[in-house]
């Protein structure tokens, strides 16, 4: 199954991001894509996005090391995020599997944009802004 990973800094302890991450109330307020998230199960999520219905499920969490999940009903079957402190922030990694070795380059522009995206809203958290106030657009 063909893998990717991404890397990005973000000004934000791992402390900050994984709270994000770890609070499925969270997710319509940075996720670029999440329009809707509804609790169906234990770690188990069912989500309206900008590319159709999914579910999610998570599937491994470390402590503000690490947080993966498992994808049905979408273009990815697995993602997830390590956290490595580096500095007064963070080097995230985000990863993805998915099928079809033909979507990697539009997949891989996905993942940059949704980490882009959680970028900008813990750094916003970090400045003191607040998830009420913060516009994802």
């Amino acid at each position: 199954m063909p893998k990717f990973n991404i890397k990005m800094e973000i000004a934000a302890p791992p402390v900050r991001i994984y709270n994000i991450l770890n609070d499925d109330s969270l997710e319509t307020v940075w996720n670029l894509t999440v329009n809707e998230s509804t609790k169906i199960g234990e770690d188990k999520y069912a989500i309206k996005s900008t590319i159709g219905d999914i579910t999610s499920t998570i599937t491994e969490r470390v402590e503000n090391q690490k947080i993966s999940f498992k994808i049905e009903g979408g273009p990815f079957n697995s993602m997830g995020y390590i956290l490595t402190p580096k500095g007064n922030g963070a080097e995230i990694t985000g990863w993805a599997e998915f099928e079809d070795p033909n979507q990697e380059k539009m997949l891989k522009k996905a993942g940059e944009i949704l980490l882009n995206s959680l970028k900008k809203f813990a750094e916003y958290l970090e400045t003191g802004g607040s998830p009420e106030t913060y516009n994802k657009k």
